[in-house]
């Protein structure tokens, strides 16, 4: 017999997964240029050319064994000091290379961390709306996801349905700023109100609360917002990031988490952290982008086309009529469906071939994703579509 549990998970698509593949299919159709596909988070903007240059002096340059091999189970040591002293240089922290822990991208990283944490009955808060494979990796750890439910109006956190859920069982907490999907940054009133209850209830209960911040779209940041760097706000903070977003290499799966020496027993989570990588069957994360990143550690992508692509896009919805939230980073809008049900909205949506994501897997009903890290031609092309979509309901 096989896990019931597993079969349900590869039997069913994600609903991101499941638009995307509708998208390749209908594009087979109709030709790519009249599908507007807003489904999926995979950058369009190309790794800038560092990237590039790095690899080829890497290949040209160093030893074919060292750059094919295993590294250490937690990342090269010079990789991780590299990487160190470039959040230390950005972030006027402290860490060396005993800090951090190189991982297959950020969706290891938050499962590692979900692993190294949850005994059975712990709980894992997070807040709508929300990454909808959380759910996935607490379950797989153990644990159980309770979801603190939206503050639709500016999607900062709901402080009140937050202390209705948070108990002597609740371990960590998920945070993701900037947000997929809204694409909103929490203000540093909301991670100072946030922490300062942490500490609080960790005082109360006797134990850790652990923060776990999931940080794969930290640099796309608009307009010179400020995203806190969390670990200078509370001690028992994972910091779980990744290169797919800033670099655009998410095909490499490349990324790390931040163990702070001021986390309660650090050595001892850091072991954890080690551990859970090895249950989990990561050997090491990938030799030669280790080396990559390392090298590019203070380059990011383009990342100004994202921000005309979201002006683009947001200003033209909201004179079309519809009802956003707008978004401070990431490349995400998520505005209300123009009826309850998302689902049926983005049904009706296709008949425009404008394929759009239901806000439902976020645990934000009636709103719907657009992931807008596509050609600012498809954005200008697609409009009409969305203006007649709106057009619609009036």
């Amino acid at each position: 017999m096989i896990s019931e549990k597993m079969y349900e998970l590869g039997s069913k698509k994600s609903v991101i997964r499941e638009i995307f593949e509708f998208g390749k299919k209908r594009a087979a159709e109709v030709g790519a240029e009249n599908v507007y596909d807003f489904s999926i988070g995979n950058p369009n903007v190309p790794a800038p050319e560092v990237v590039k240059n790095a690899i080829l002096d890497i290949l040209q340059n160093e030893n074919p064994v060292d750059i094919h091999g295993y590294t250490s189970a937690q990342g090269d040591p010079k990789v991780r000091a590299t990487i160190a002293e470039s959040i230390n240089r950005r972030f006027k922290t402290n860490f060396d290379a005993n800090n951090l822990y190189m991982t297959v991208g950020a969706a290891a990283s938050i499962h590692i961390c979900f692993t190294a944490l949850a005994n059975k009955g712990d709980e894992f808060i997070t807040f709508a709306p929300y990454f909808p494979e959380y759910r996935c990796f607490v379950e797989a750890a153990g644990g159980k996801l309770v979801v603190v439910p939206a503050q639709i109006e500016n999607f900062q956190i709901d402080f009140e349905e937050f202390e209705k859920n948070l108990n002597e069982k609740t371990k960590a907490v998920i945070i993701n700023t900037p947000n997929n999907p809204s694409g909103v940054v929490y203000t540093e009133e909301t991670i100072i109100k946030l922490t300062e209850l942490l500490k609080s209830k960790s005082k109360e209960y006797g134990h850790a609360i652990y923060l776990i911040s999931d940080e794969p779209y930290r640099e796309i940041a608009y307009d010179d917002v400020n995203v806190p760097y969390l670990t200078k706000y509370y001690d028992n903070t994972f910091v779980c990031y990744s290169y797919s977003k800033s670099l655009s290499l998410p095909g490499e799966r490349i990324g790390y988490i931040v163990v702070p020496n001021e986390m309660e027993e650090s050595k001892k989570v850091y072991a954890a952290v080690c551990g859970a990588g090895r249950a989990l069957g990561f050997v090491c994360a990938p030799s030669l982008f280790q080396k990559v990143v390392a090298k590019c550690a203070n380059e990011t992508a383009d990342i100004s086309i994202y921000k005309k692509n979201r002006d683009l896009l947001y200003d033209n919805l909201i004179k079309f009529g519809y009802k956003c939230v707008k978004p401070d980073g990431a490349f995400y809008l998520f505005p209300q469906a123009l009826e309850k049900d998302a689902y049926a909205f983005c049904e009706r949506a296709k008949k425009y071939d404008l394929l759009l994501v239901p806000g439902d897997d976020f645990g934000c009903p009636s709103h719907v994703r657009i992931s807008y890290c596509v050609t600012t031609d498809q954005i200008i092309r697609s409009l009409p579509a969305f203006e007649k979509l709106a057009k619609e309901y009036k």
